[in-house]
């Protein structure tokens, strides 16, 4: 793979039981790259995305961020190494406001133990000082902080999409992704979205790894894709190039 990669997946596959769910994916994210997989339902996307990130260990491969491997390591480790994800459906506190959801995901950023906790030392209120100021700017920069108090689970469905994006930014990630993000949104709310995501690679340099269905997003804001069918990679390039192969045409953007 190339020199400049980022993100390294190599002879991925992973098996329940009898079934091969995913088969030898290979592709890598570059540094600040906005990298898209798609495919059909039950191409194996997700399950890609689930042993990227932790939830699954691959029954063969290798997952390396900048040389290191990630492949087997838990969830809470690989998102200690700064790989961060969404999910198909918001997975927020629901009961916590929107503020405290932004607190709680920067507990391993705290630089606290018991002690300091028990008695209010100066480092612990610094800590505490530093993650409130990053949660009240992420509620600024996602639009939500008139929200910051209200129960996650009563916002909008497009401010809880938001809000999860920003759980994710403010563990200060080298990678985001981003588990179809765009599901449930109305045509402006996905607008949005992609100007978001661009802003976030350019202002923050995070390299963001996204499977989406919405076909006007990924063409839109997505330098490279990978198709997948069957748990296998059947295409590899750019938007205009994937807009044009005829395995893609014929396996998901359907034939006219």
């Amino acid at each position: 793979m190339a020199s400049n990669s980022f993100l390294q997946v190599d002879s991925l596959s992973m098996r329940f039981g009898g079934l091969l769910a995913v088969d030898g994916v290979a592709f890598e994210v570059k540094d600040r790259e906005i990298f898209a997989i798609i495919g059909p339902n039950g191409a194996g996307k997700t399950t890609v995305f689930n042993c990227i990130s932790g939830f699954y260990r691959p029954s063969t491969g290798r997952i390396s961020l900048q040389g290191q491997n990630l492949a087997g390591l838990g969830s809470h480790t690989v998102a200690q190494h700064g790989l961060v994800r969404t999910f198909q459906n918001v997975r927020l506190f629901k009961h916590m406001t929107a503020l405290e959801n932004l607190l709680v995901a920067q507990h391993r950023h705290l630089r606290t133990g018991m002690l300091p906790g028990l008695f209010k030392t100066r480092s612990y209120r610094e800590s505490e000082q530093k993650a409130l100021d990053n949660a009240l700017h992420w509620l600024d920069y996602m639009g939500l902080r008139e929200f910051a108090n209200r129960e996650a689970g009563n916002l909008a469905y497009g401010h809880q999409r938001r809000l999860e994006i920003a759980r994710c930014m403010v563990t200060q990630p080298r990678v985001l992704m981003l588990d179809e993000p765009a599901a449930g949104l109305n045509p402006q709310e996905k607008k949005d979205l992609q100007g978001l995501i661009e802003q976030l690679r350019q202002q923050y340099g995070v390299a963001v790894l996204l499977i989406e269905h919405d076909m006007s997003l990924v063409m839109g804001v997505s330098e490279r894709i990978l198709v997948m069918e069957h748990g296998r990679p059947i295409a590899l390039g750019t938007p205009d190039a994937i807009r044009n192969d005829e395995r893609v045409i014929k396996a998901y953007l359907g034939e006219e």
